[in-house]
């Protein structure tokens, strides 16, 4: 199909062209204007005129050729930030930074660029120069900035977990030990693990410490907001947490 095929790139192509859909039968006289013949048909315009078009569905790459002859330049920075986030994925962490502090050169007043550098950094466990880059004022990304301050911290909670464990494993009845071992997997980066023994303690006993288990819950939960690798996580455990306490 034409249509979700042009929204994908719409987005990926990130305002280079702007998509408008028509509906021909609702609006015959645009349709005369324009010479629609046959449905689907895509036309570009530019400052008014009409100045080249195409009928029928074509495959993803003629589209892409067709686009990219009319389609604005990428913005300065854009496409590397990009290809920094193919790369996260791809857990290549260095490349990635790279990409990044290339495009922060060429975009420097972009926030969200910078933060990228920061969360990247702390999955490179460099936490001191992610502090540094931290320290700036980030009124246009300030949420994500606060997210990623909280998650800073939290990997100052660094601790033997197997230490900690075999406390657990002598007394499971320790929430205590079980809360500590909570930070000292989000301070190695397992937030997976981290919320797992966080959602254990209230579990277990959800008035400990005066609702420890949910504070510490909530407490992840805000150091991952910035990140979209987290949202499902996140969610998972909201919903594991609103059952335990239901």
């Amino acid at each position: 199909m034409l249509k979700p095929l042009l929204e994908k790139l719409a987005e990926e192509y990130k305002g280079r062209f702007l998509l408008a859909m028509v509906n021909a039968d609702e609006n015959p006289e645009l349709s005369q204007h324009f010479g629609v013949r046959s449905i689907p048909s895509v036309k570009v315009l530019f400052q008014g005129q009409l100045v080249d078009q195409f009928d029928g569905a074509l495959p993803e790459g003629q589209i892409r050729e067709f686009l990219d002859r009319f389609a604005l330049p990428p913005a300065p920075g854009g496409d590397l930030r990009a290809e920094a986030a193919a790369l996260v994925i791809e857990g290549k962490l260095e490349e990635a930074l790279a990409k990044l502090v290339e495009a922060s050169k060429q975009k420097p007043e972009d926030q969200a660029i910078q933060l990228d550098a920061v969360d990247v950094m702390m999955q490179l466990g460099r936490n001191d120069e992610a502090g540094q880059l931290l320290s700036g004022d980030y009124t246009q990304e300030a949420d994500r900035a606060n997210a990623l301050r909280a998650r800073l911290a939290l990997a100052a909670g660094a601790a033997d977990t197997a230490e900690l464990e075999a406390r657990l494993a002598a007394n499971p009845a320790d929430h205590g030990a079980r809360l500590d071992l909570s930070r000292a997997y989000a301070a190695q980066g397992d937030f997976r693990a981290a919320m797992e023994a966080a959602l254990e303690v209230v579990v277990r006993d959800r008035a400990f410490n005066e609702g420890a288990g949910r504070k510490a819950l909530l407490t992840l939960f805000e150091a991952l907001a910035g990140s979209d690798q987290y949202d499902d996580l996140i969610r998972e455990f909201r919903r594991k947490m609103s059952a335990a306490l239901n």
